[in-house]
């Protein structure tokens, strides 16, 4: 027998011996004489850790973490152990993998400088260059504004023969959800100094501009050609207290341009390419950017918002990277569920497929 013949034989004597419910002792002894753990078969792509959530044992999961199962390994319907800890709606499983997933994810974090992307394999790392993971390749891409047949805005790009929303309307009742978060109530609502980085259909600023009165000042960061020019076709140039600044926020951080503006009151981030690791830069910098304690900010969260499982991963990050840096954050549920026969996404591919939007607004710290 070959080296593969012998490892198929060693991964699915112990993936079958956890299914069969062999003792964690009897599995402990398979993993020290050899047998893989990130073995995964293939008929169905089922990994240890799969096979353990499946029995629902918490001892052996925990086992298998502690010797290196692969947490987010994805079998061939693309379903996580964490995805079968959720299923069967067992706390204690998901809860042991996904805290593996954090700690593995903010270690990486530490180590090394790696894109956190939204994949259906491997949860914060990707080497794509296409204009939907690359920046530089996003801003020399061509946008397209249109109207679906269903009456709904679209700003959408091709990548690689398929269309990819930059922006779509049915994000309309996200943000106005978001927009009268961070500024109902506010201390100063009758004087707000807004930012908002990404404008895309200008859906958030749309419904900034409604608030009574609205913002005094309104700075939006853009940096898209296209973008642009459609701000300028639609008037946003010309609205009272608007300022556009052309270009990407790491361009403006440290430039009077920005800084002249002093605190703001709201910060709003929703930009199309940038992976984690550039939201969390920008984290970095609210500190200098929030005016107060009274201020707010929050980001569109979408990350790994393909998988239920990868997007509880994701939200627990950025919280802890907020925290970080001195925000204490709200979190709010909004239902983003809909009829398949809606058809949201006409030919463009999805980056929200989850029923539940968990909406973020951070404060800073009263210390």
């Amino acid at each position: 027998m070959d080296l593969e013949g012998v490892t198929t034989h060693l991964g699915e004597n112990l993936i079958n011996a956890i299914l069969d419910g062999k003792s964690v002792e009897v599995i402990s002894d398979l993993l020290a004489s050899g047998s893989p753990i990130w073995y995964q078969n293939a008929s169905e792509g089922t990994s240890p850790l799969h096979a353990a959530a499946y029995t629902q044992n918490v001892e052996l999961v925990q086992l298998l973490i502690e010797k290196g199962a692969i947490w987010n390994a994805v079998d061939h319907l693309k379903n996580t152990a964490g995805d079968i800890a959720l299923s069967f709606n067992n706390e204690a499983v998901y809860n042991l993998i996904r805290d593996a997933g954090i700690r593995s994810e903010l270690l990486l974090g530490l180590l090394e400088s790696r894109p956190l992307t939204d994949s259906s394999t491997l949860l914060l790392r990707s080497t794509d260059d296409t204009a939907s993971n690359s920046t530089s390749s996003f801003l020399e891409s061509k946008l397209r504004y249109n109207v679906d047949k269903h009456g709904q805005k679209i700003c959408v790009l091709e990548v690689e023969g398929q269309e990819v929303g930059v922006m779509m309307g049915w994000e309309k009742g996200i943000m106005q959800e978001t927009v009268k978060k961070l500024c109902q109530d506010h201390e100063r609502a009758t004087d707000l100094k807004v930012l908002n980085v990404g404008f895309g259909l200008g859906i958030i600023d749309e419904f900034f501009q409604s608030i009574e009165p609205p913002p005094t000042q309104h700075v939006i960061i853009e940096a898209h050609p296209d973008v642009l020019r459609h701000m300028r076709e639609t008037g946003w140039y010309n609205k009272p207290g608007v300022t556009v600044l052309e270009g990407r926020w790491q361009d403006f951080i440290e430039s009077p341009d920005l800084l002249n503006f002093g605190g703001f009151d709201v910060i709003y981030t929703d930009t199309f390419s940038e992976d984690y690791s550039d939201l969390r830069r920008f984290f970095e910098h609210l500190p200098d950017f929030l005016a107060d304690t009274d201020s707010r900010f929050s980001f569109f969260n979408g990350l790994g918002a393909t998988n239920a499982f990868f997007y509880d991963i994701y939200t627990h990050i950025s919280e802890l990277h907020l925290i970080g840096v001195g925000l204490e954050v709200d979190w709010s549920d909004i239902d983003v569920s809909f009829d398949a026969q809606e058809e949201r996404w006409g030919q463009s591919r999805e980056y929200f497929s989850l029923p539940i939007y968990r909406l973020p607004v951070g404060k800073m710290k009263i210390i």
